[in-house]
Order: C-alpha cells, then sequence, then structure tokens
C-alpha cells in the first residue's frame, strides 16, 4: 500500500509542474496586460492634460488677473490661448460698478519660461514702451514677481483711464499722462507681507482736472522703494515736480494695506481756481488740504 500510494504521488508530479507552470504564466500575462493598460490609461490623461494646457484659452489668465484685482482690471474679449493672447485692457470700479474705462488697441502677450521662473511678455502699442516682461519665480510659501524693464520708460497711459476706477477718479475727471519708469524693481510676497527690491516711480505728467479753471494742474511723482531697514517693506512717497497745485506725502504698504500721510495746496495767485479740487482731494484744513489713506 506504501508503494502504490508512492508511485501514484511519482506518476502526478510532472503534471503539477506543468499545471503550476501553466498558471503562473497566464498570471504574469494578465499582470502584464493590466500594466500596461495602466500606463496606457497614465500616458491617455498626461496627453490629455497636455493638450487642455496647451490649447487652454486665453479667458483663462482674463479671470485670473480679473480675479486678483477684484474685478478692477479687466481684460476683455480675451483672443487665443493662454501662452499667446490678447485683449482689451478696462478699468473699473469692481462689482456692480457702472464706471469703466479701456485703452485703445489691443494688449498681447506671451507666456513662457526662463529658467525656473515664468515669464510673461507683453505688446501694446499705444502704451507700453516696446515688449516688457515680467517674470514670476514660484518659491516655498512665496513668490517673486520681477519687471525686466525696457531701456527708459516703461509704460505711459491716459489719466483719463483711472476714471474708470470710479470714485475719486471720476469726480477728478483728469487730464495729461501716468508714466511707469523704473530700473528694475522686484516684489516678493511672504506669507502675506510684501518685500521690495529696487523702486519704480509712477510720474504724472501735465495733469489737468475739470474741476479746476487752470489749464494745467502740474506734474507728480510717486516713488515706491523698498525700506532696507524694514525688511524691505514697500515705502511711498510723494512729490511735485512742477505746477500751481503742490502735493506731498509719504506712506507705507504693508500687511494692512497701505497707510498714507500727505497735504495738498495751492499757489497764493492760484487759490480761487483750485478751491473746489482742494476739497474732493482731502480734508481742507486752512489753506491746505491733508491726505489721509489708512
Amino acid at each position: 500500500m506504501r508503494r502504490r500510494f508512492g508511485r501514484g504521488a511519482g506518476t502526478s508530479g510532472p503534471a503539477s509542474a506543468l499545471w503550476a507552470e501553466s498558471t503562473f504564466a497566464e498570471l504574469a500575462w494578465e499582470r502584464a496586460r493590466a500594466g500596461s493598460v495602466r500606463w496606457a490609461v497614465a500616458g491617455a490623461a498626461v496627453g490629455a492634460a497636455l493638450g487642455i494646457v496647451s490649447f487652454a484659452p486665453a479667458s483663462w489668465v482674463a479671470r485670473q488677473v480679473a480675479s486678483a484685482s477684484g474685478e478692477r482690471l479687466l481684460l476683455a474679449d480675451a483672443r487665443g490661448t493662454v501662452w499667446s493672447g490678447s485683449a482689451v485692457p478696462v478699468l473699473t470700479g469692481g462689482p456692480g460698478s457702472q464706471d469703466a474705462a479701456a485703452l485703445p488697441g489691443r494688449l498681447a502677450w506671451t507666456l513662457g519660461f526662463h529658467g525656473a521662473a515664468v515669464e510673461i511678455s507683453a505688446v501694446h502699442a499705444c502704451c507700453l514702451n516696446g515688449t516688457v516682461a515680467v517674470r514670476v519665480s514660484p518659491g516655498l510659501a512665496r513668490w517673486t514677481t520681477t519687471l525686466v524693464p525696457p531701456a527708459g520708460w516703461v509704460g505711459q497711459w491716459p489719466s483719463a483711464w483711472l476714471g474708470g476706477l470710479g470714485t475719486p477718479w471720476n469726480t477728478l475727471q483728469l487730464g495729461g499722462t501716468v508714466r511707469l519708469l523704473s530700473p528694475g524693481i522686484s516684489l516678493e510676497s511672504v506669507a502675506g507681507r510684501w518685500r521690495v527690491e529696487g523702486a519704480a516711480d509712477v510720474e504724472f505728467v501735465n495733469a489737468s482736472s475739470r474741476l479746476s479753471t487752470l489749464d494745467e494742474l502740474g506734474s507728480y511723482r510717486l516713488r515706491v522703494a523698498g525700506d532696507p531697514a524694514a525688511a524691505g517693506q514697500p515705502q511711498l512717497s510723494l512729490s511735485t515736480q512742477d505746477g500751481a497745485l503742490r502735493l506731498s506725502g509719504d506712506g507705507s504698504w504693508g500687511p494692512g494695506g497701505v497707510r498714507f500721510r500727505g497735504e495738498a495746496s495751492a499757489d497764493p495767485d492760484d487759490e480761487a481756481a483750485l478751491a473746489n479740487l482742494l476739497n474732493i482731494i482731502g480734508r481742507r484744513d486752512g489753506a491746505r488740504s491733508v491726505i489721509s489713506i489708512g
């Protein structure tokens, strides 16, 4: 009996081995097929994602700009893609505002990479000095935006465009030109705080207002620069270059927003012509008007 049992076990050995090899082969084939399917699905998903990103509409950029600006800067009639598009820049007073002002022509942009930074290059025949580039560099809990300025001024816009922002700009109804100049400036956002390296000047050239009978009020400069003694916190300074209306003041830009203190006054010979304007600019204190923001 033992011998018969032993022979039976011996004769079944090759069949068991063949069955095991067949089973293992089937399992291996099933795993390979499942792996191929997973790779195919992953490849299709990556390809679809790249296709979506490559042909993402320019309206995506318009939505991001509107959201970041509180709907005060709109890119209307956006055309093209995220990577190469154009739109009409419009200033508004924000959600629900009836005020809006558009610039002539279209702002065109291209989006690419400069090392680890995303580079946005913009061209606008009416208002930019050639091609203006801005680089955005991401980091850990921070990001940095750097202006790569062209030679000379960066951009210039009609002061009347500011009327689209609503009060008080729509009341002032400014004339003249707003010009941006900078040798280079970087803004770094860290945990809700801004740090600035470099400086930029916003000039109001040959400014005028319908609230005054004077043909021109003057020319003014608002400087934005980082303060090394305050960890690069942006500092603001307003000065008068020339004109009958005198403006001056200083401030800062911190986590709580902009804080600014200044004053406006008129040359003695032009006080009557500037009285209405001084009443609107700030709180009257005798011959001067006190400006207080934040």
